[in-house]
């Protein structure tokens, strides 16, 4: 049975928590208003971190990204890996928890990326699923993010948007849209990042991401853009978010950014842009 009584997200900008900006956050963490933490970080039992994030969570709604469940592999969840993550979710009773459409295991390894899945009816089965048994071991409503793809494949029987929509009519699910991961994809496919937003189930968003990506160039010289979380988010993705905001309303809104962290003034600057978006729209 879900939780029906756990916390929720404020519709305020968070960024994900690096343990180098703990001193600032605790200081002055305006304009941030929750946090963001990896689950495979926090799954040890002791030691600094998890007293540091113990300490956090008196003082700010916490999120939990996992990023190992491989939702979308085709063998059964990894039923270790779900235990820890229940006792994580159990002890820190986060306003939220939010895992990949992708996968990154195959017959017992596990593959440190989150590969692309074709979107047939094969998989939608298999994904809604693994989604049930998640949040059934939980006793919580998870979120499901888009993903950014550099290819797609030729038996794919329905557009994205369509195949997360029915993701979350089939399972109860809610979705987390990631901004940028929409920008990438769309660059990288050559469709329409503004049209992929307008045709997003956005009613059932629970959680919106912004990052930065890197951009490099395929065998033929054309843009391909690399989901690289390790720069400032770029103005066209600023400009489809406002978009997103406008047509759904404020919603929680992530600044992720896990590669060549920077000072945290840097980040902060890029959270208090994002209030200032959601604040233009409230």
């Amino acid at each position: 049975m879900l939780d029906q009584t756990q916390l929720s997200l404020p519709p305020r900008p968070g960024v994900g928590y690096k343990p180098q900006h703990f001193a600032d956050l605790l200081a002055a963490p305006a304009p941030v208003g929750w946090l963001e933490i990896h689950a495979e970080n926090y799954m040890g039992e002791g030691g600094r971190p998890l007293a540091q994030l113990r300490h956090l969570a008196e003082r700010f709604p916490i999120s939990v990204h996992g990023v190992g469940l491989s939702i979308g592999g085709e063998g059964r969840l990894d039923a270790d890996h779900l235990a820890r993550l229940k006792h994580l979710c159990g002890w820190l009773n986060p306003a939220s928890f939010s895992e990949h459409l992708a996968w990154s295991t195959h017959e017992g390894s596990f593959l440190n990326d989150l590969l692309p899945l074709p979107y047939t009816e094969a998989t939608l089965s298999r994904v809604v699923a693994h989604i049930d048994e998640v949040q059934e071991v939980l006793g919580r409503r998870m979120l499901l993010e888009n993903p950014s793809t550099y290819v797609a494949f030729a038996e794919t029987t329905m557009a994205e948007v369509d195949f997360l929509s029915e993701i979350a009519q089939r399972s109860g699910c809610g979705l987390l849209l990631d901004v940028n991961n929409v920008y990438v994809s769309g660059t990288n496919q050559n469709y329409d990042p503004l049209g992929y937003v307008q045709a997003f189930p956005l009613q059932h968003v629970g959680e919106i991401h912004l990052g930065g990506h890197h951009v490099d160039a395929d065998d033929n010289g054309n843009p391909l853009l690399i989901d690289s979380h390790g720069t400032e988010v770029v103005d066209p993705v600023w400009a489809l978010y406002a978009q997103v905001i406008a047509l759904g309303g404020p919603r929680p809104t992530l600044i992720e950014w896990d590669n060549d962290v920077p000072a945290w003034p840097v980040l902060a600057a890029e959270a208090a842009r994002a209030a200032a978006v959601l604040e233009q729209v409230r």
